[in-house]
């Protein structure tokens, strides 16, 4: 009898964290299970071309992303057109997506819901062309990001000194032009957030009423922020009944600013932006949950 294949897809670099008992233990659990397990490591380099030879050949069950929310957007990416079950081993450094699904820590934990039979069915979020899994945005926390990645201090240090920093270099508000759901808004604000979901990858609670599978997105216009709120953005609870936000529910937008404001995907600086065209691909990609 044919042994069911499961492909393993690792980020060797996700997270700074060495991978190799990740694999160990998956390996384990697989040949436990009575199935052959297939290794594939990111490289950067025509991932999506690769992952998507590996289905291809050997037509899995499962397939395992160990990384984090940048390393899943791109299997999701290369996966989309698959009927497929996904698992998640959270391995970044930060787990937004599995954060926001309740996944464990402990990796055998995960590999449990890994192979039960309970799943949603992940909506995408296109932003001009590209695709955006969890949480995305316009402002201070995508400046906050690029900061963070040209520093040299990593975890939540590394982020909290560069709220400051962000802080103290912060420009002006950006003018916002948003047309949703038949009408247009102009606002000031200092960060739009594209939501697809309700968590930062901290456990920051920044769209209340996100739900993953529900064909709608939420933009969080945040139009003062200053330290405290902005720390409780990165560290805590964001005070959502205050009167300097608006949340808008809808499965189509387009965004104008008056000048180019940094921008970033699911964690991913992505340079400035002045206009963002955004609409919704219903229930994507299916996820194991607990």
């Amino acid at each position: 009898m044919v042994k069911k294949n499961v492909l393993l897809i690792v980020n060797p670099i996700s997270g700074g964290v060495e991978k190799s008992e990740i694999v160990e233990t998956t390996t384990d659990f697989v040949n436990a299970l009575g199935m052959n397990l297939v290794l594939y490591e990111t490289s950067g380099k025509k991932d999506i071309l690769h992952i998507q030879d590996l289905y291809d050949k050997f037509n899995p069950e499962r397939v395992i992303i160990a990384g984090g929310d940048g390393t899943i957007k791109v299997v999701a990416e290369a996966l989309e057109n698959e009927d497929v079950i996904f698992g998640i081993l959270p391995a970044g450094s930060a787990n937004g997506l599995a954060t926001d699904l309740g996944l464990p820590k402990d990796i055998e934990e995960c590999l449990e819901i890994v192979f039960n039979d309970k799943y949603i069915a992940i909506d995408m979020i296109i932003i001009n062309g590209t695709k955006s899994l969890h949480l995305s945005d316009l402002g201070l926390n995508a400046e906050l990001i690029k900061n963070y990645e040209n520093s040299a201090v990593r975890g939540k240090l590394g982020y909290a000194l560069q709220a400051v920093t962000t802080l103290l270099e912060k420009e002006d508000p950006f003018t916002a032009t948003i047309e949703v759901n038949g009408t247009t808004i102009e606002c000031e604000a200092q960060m739009i957030v594209i939501a697809n979901s309700k968590k930062y990858g901290t456990g920051v609670v920044i769209n209340p009423s996100g739900l993953m599978d529900d064909g709608k997105f939420e933009l969080i216009i945040l139009k003062n922020l200053d330290l405290m709120v902005f720390g409780k953005i990165i560290t805590g609870n964001m005070p959502i009944e205050a009167e300097d936000v608006e949340i808008i529910t809808t499965d189509e937008a387009k965004i104008t600013v008056n000048r180019p404001v940094s921008f970033q995907i699911d964690g991913e600086y992505c340079g400035t932006q002045s206009n963002l065209n955004i609409s919704m691909a219903a229930a994507k990609m299916k996820v194991t949950i607990p």
